[in-house]
């Protein structure tokens, strides 16, 4: 990457910045709480590309368990502090670094969710089909959501 750009896996404190970024962007908007730990893959695959020291957005690689060809890249978020024009250029960066992190796993086929015009424009322009999904649900399956929060020390 240039001298100023850098692409990078989590670093302490990187998932607590991407929280402070889910508050303003998801609880604002929607209501919807920052997302749990346990969620997330391990640290070497969670990303973050940031431009002189500032992180600007971060998202994830979640390979598929039993099927290895597949996987997601999902949660994307940014920086809203971060206001400069190279924005949208520095989250092409990210999410064309991660699509070659893929390609080293050997995954054959990225999945992701795009809930906003900016987010699917960008994928639309990398080359990404786009399939727009009318009805799109899931479920938290209770139980097991209190198991996680347990395991990773967070509050239900």
């Amino acid at each position: 990457m240039e001298n100023n750009i850098n692409f990078r896996s989590f670093k302490k404190g990187d998932y607590e910045t991407c929280c402070e970024w889910w508050e303003w962007w998801w609880t604002r908007q929607y209501g919807t709480e920052p997302v749990r730990r346990g969620f997330l893959p391990v640290d070497e695959r969670c990303y973050v590309i940031e431009k002189d020291g500032i992180p600007v957005a971060a998202t994830f690689l979640i390979l598929a368990y039993d099927i290895p060809g597949l996987a997601w890249t999902t949660y994307l978020v940014s920086n809203p502090k971060y206001r400069e024009k190279d924005r949208r250029e520095l989250i092409y960066k990210l999410i064309q670094s991660v699509e070659k992190e893929a390609e080293k796993y050997g995954v054959l086929q990225l999945f992701t969710v795009c809930n906003d015009k900016f987010v699917s424009d960008i994928h639309n322009n990398l080359g990404w089909e786009m399939a727009p999904s009318r009805f799109e649900a899931f479920k938290y399956i209770e139980n097991n959501l209190r198991k996680i929060d347990k395991n990773y020390g967070e509050k239900s």
